[in-house]
């Protein structure tokens, strides 16, 4: 691992933890201020504006010459790098009480994810990786599931905020659940992405999915063994991504991309 990703690595924890405190201290309490984006079912809300906020102020004073893309704010700067951040992955599940969403981090240059942070502020679980170095959770090494068997895999997914995706992914379900173990549906894609990179989920896939939503994560799923693949746009929806250990990714590719 180099010096420099070592470092980006050190401002990506700073970063997550700062909106990690934004969103706990909003977390449970009354229900914050929301409007819809996309879709009725797309909410954004203060906490995911003050958690970003926390984000931008610590890239500004460590990283100021590097571009962010923001899930809220949207892109800025410019530079040779770029902060790929999500300040509340599981937005719906952290309106409802649901404990089970993170903030992701990453930072890329033109060859794709140098680092790469999903906190899960919850369960204080911070998930992390580099180019050249291992996936780790709160500074462990993790290894993803090696399985080969499909039949017994435990396969994790999500669904779009358009409602006539979410009916053609709810037909590759219908159509994927006798073949696996079961289907698990938590509603956070960074958090599912660092589930299958410590083993807790064989397998995840999704469609529609934003640059923000898998550049952490995707990167701590590969660096932990995980084979990823791109869903491509088709009938069934917008292009989305596949992650699962190598003996399994050809076969659920095929089962689940609608080709």
């Amino acid at each position: 691992m180099s010096t420099s990703e070592l470092d980006l690595l050190a401002v990506a924890h700073d970063a997550a933890r700062a909106a990690a405190d934004e969103l706990l201290a909003r977390f449970g309490g009354e229900r914050l201020n929301v409007r819809a984006k996309s879709t009725p079912t797309d909410p954004v809300s203060e906490a995911d504006l003050a958690a970003e906020a926390a984000i931008r102020r610590v890239l500004g004073d460590r990283r100021p010459d590097d571009a962010i893309l923001g899930e809220e704010g949207g892109a800025s700067g410019g530079g040779d790098l770029r902060w790929v951040i999500d300040p509340l992955d599981g937005t719906v599940n952290y309106l409802f009480g649901i404990p089970q969403f993170a903030v992701s981090i990453a930072c890329e240059d033109a060859a794709g994810a140098l680092v790469g942070v999903v906190l899960d502020p919850v369960r204080d679980e911070l998930f992390a990786a580099t180019r050249s170095g291992p996936a780790t959770l709160n500074g462990a090494p993790i290894r993803a599931s090696a399985k080969d068997d499909l039949a017994t895999a435990l396969v994790a997914t999500g669904f779009a905020y358009d409602a006539g995706v979410r009916a053609r992914q709810g037909i590759v379900v219908t159509r994927l659940l006798p073949l696996v173990r079961d289907i698990r549906r938590a509603g956070a894609a960074a958090l599912d992405l660092g589930w299958c990179a410590c083993g807790r989920y064989d397998a995840y896939f999704e469609r529609g999915l934003q640059p923000w939503d898998v550049a952490a994560g995707g990167l701590i799923a590969a660096r932990a063994g995980l084979e990823l693949r791109e869903l491509p746009k088709n009938e069934d929806g917008p292009a989305g991504v596949l992650a699962a250990p190598p003996a399994l990714a050809g076969e659920l590719l095929a089962l689940v991309a609608g080709d």
